[in-house]
């Protein structure tokens, strides 16, 4: 039976790759991804990008199963190649999803929010600290370096959350030279001492925005009209529902040919993304965007 159903969800990932490379609606998802897919293939047409070629690879986790209900944990490695004018670059993206059975039916197929394994859970090797030069400078080489060495895996460091965009965002700003504030209150400043201590601003979204805005030493974030006027190094706050509260964080790591920002990201980690996030379930028409342009 195990068998049968591994087929089924095999079978199921495969035309998820095929929307993943031609914007086509695969079978088991929920409408909000659904969506999420066919706003990707129009807004790459906005940008006049191409997906060359998709490829899904990918683990079972976990496998539970109750009378004739069954559910699949897995996760799934996503590699698109994109071609934008005579630029070639790769979008990736690591996310951990869930399916659910009926007997021999497959009935949903999700995105959950749980981190995938780390490189330590996955038996590989993994050296835990940063390499930061103390300067009056902000270093965005180092900054971006970080965010492409840990996009996809958690240095361990650092404490973990589910959540993890915005631990991982002060990470690559720290790494990058940002020196943190007092530690004396969670309440104020931008500061990581353990897994018990920290700022609300180092690993909460919402409190990360406020804090860039209002910062007048330290970590400083210049709020930009447009996304094209940051560069690698800087910052893009995301409240998805446009409701005032600030849920997602992402580092520009690039720019692309209409010189619009890539990001990586965590949650769902992200390498290489286009800043809209319009192919994210998590999208809606009545989101809102900051744009920090950072320094020390």
């Amino acid at each position: 039976m195990k068998k049968k159903l591994v087929k089924i969800l095999h079978d199921n990932v495969k035309q998820l790759n095929e929307a993943f490379l031609n914007g086509h609606r695969a079978v088991c998802l929920d409408e909000k991804e659904k969506a999420a897919f066919e706003k990707d293939a129009l807004e790459m047409i906005e940008r006049g990008a191409e997906v060359v070629s998709a490829k899904i690879s990918g683990d079972i986790l976990n496998v539970m199963a109750y009378e004739q209900q069954t559910q699949v944990d897995y996760i799934a490695v996503i590699d698109r190649l994109l071609k934008q004018g005579n630029s070639l670059f790769m979008e990736e993206r690591t996310m951990r999803r869930r399916a659910q059975f009926e007997g021999s039916k497959l009935v949903a197929d999700e995105m959950v929010t749980m981190h995938p394994l780390s490189l330590q859970e996955r038996g590989e090797k993994c050296m835990g600290h940063i390499y930061r030069e103390d300067s009056a400078t902000y270093n965005r080489r180092n900054v971006v370096r970080y965010a492409e060495q840990w996009w996809n895996d958690y240095n361990p460091a650092f404490v973990r959350f589910e959540d993890n965009c915005t631990n991982f965002v002060s990470q690559c700003l720290y790494a990058g030279g940002a020196q943190m504030t007092s530690k004396a209150n969670k309440q104020r400043g931008w500061w990581y001492e353990n897994e018990h201590k920290m700022s609300l601003s180092w690993s909460v979204a919402h409190s990360f925005r406020w804090y860039l805005s209002g910062a007048t030493s330290h970590l400083r974030g210049e709020e930009k009209k447009s996304a094209r006027e940051l560069i690698p190094g800087d910052v893009i706050c995301y409240d998805f529902n446009g409701n005032g509260t600030w849920n997602h964080c992402a580092i520009v790591v690039a720019k692309d040919m209409n010189n619009e920002p890539l990001v990586n990201a965590q949650t769902v980690n992200s390498r290489y993304r286009y800043w809209t996030y319009q192919n994210s379930p998590a999208y809606t028409d009545r989101i809102q965007y900051k744009f920090f342009h950072i320094s020390i």
